[in-house]
């Protein structure tokens, strides 16, 4: 590899780097029970990939630690996290954290851990681990669920920092924004 090439891989993925920070994503905390106790890290690539039958996918940037074991395990809950959540999302984003200590959970009869204050949580089966690049792609069938805290505005991340997504931030339903930009 030359350096000029080194240099522009180097220039993509910072470019790529950047673009995602300007594209705001939703907030996810997923959760599993490794066999040694709970886990769980916070992730903003959830993505809903089916209806029929309800399938989701998620990204993990290794396969070491709790990320690891969340790929090795069998079933994972993905909370998606409302706004009042920020807190509990910045606390599971830290390495070494003490997770679960202070926060409210319950034990699922499959052993997952449940955060009770998440406004809703998708209890899934992984189907498929697909190693893409530096990250591993988890597919998951989402077999029960489980609502909680409705009362909550979605948790977004944007260039590093978390938002509240609400009513203020409203410009139309989609059918009306286009018909808009048509005018």
């Amino acid at each position: 590899m030359t350096r000029e090439t080194a240099l522009c891989e180097r220039n993509v993925t910072d470019a790529f780097k950047d673009a995602f920070r300007a594209h705001p994503a939703g907030v996810a905390i997923i959760t599993a029970d490794g066999g040694t106790g709970p886990v769980g890290l916070t992730a903003s690539s959830v993505s809903s990939v089916s209806a029929e039958p309800p399938i989701l996918s998620f990204s993990l940037a290794s396969t070491h630690g709790t990320a690891g074991v969340i790929a090795g395990s069998e079933t994972v809950v993905v909370h998606l996290l409302g706004a009042d959540n920020a807190p509990l999302a910045a606390l599971f984003a830290r390495q070494g954290a003490d997770r679960f200590s202070s926060t409210p959970t319950r034990t699922l009869p499959g052993g997952e851990p449940l955060l009770e204050e998440a406004p809703v949580a998708l209890r899934c089966r992984i189907d498929g681990r697909i190693p893409v690049g530096s990250s591993i792609l988890i597919a998951a069938t989402v077999l029960e669920i489980l609502p909680g805290r409705t009362d909550q505005e979605p948790l977004v991340y944007h260039n590093r920092t978390y938002h509240r997504l609400g009513g203020h931030s409203v410009l139309g339903q989609a059918g009306q924004v286009a018909a808009a930009a048509g005018q």
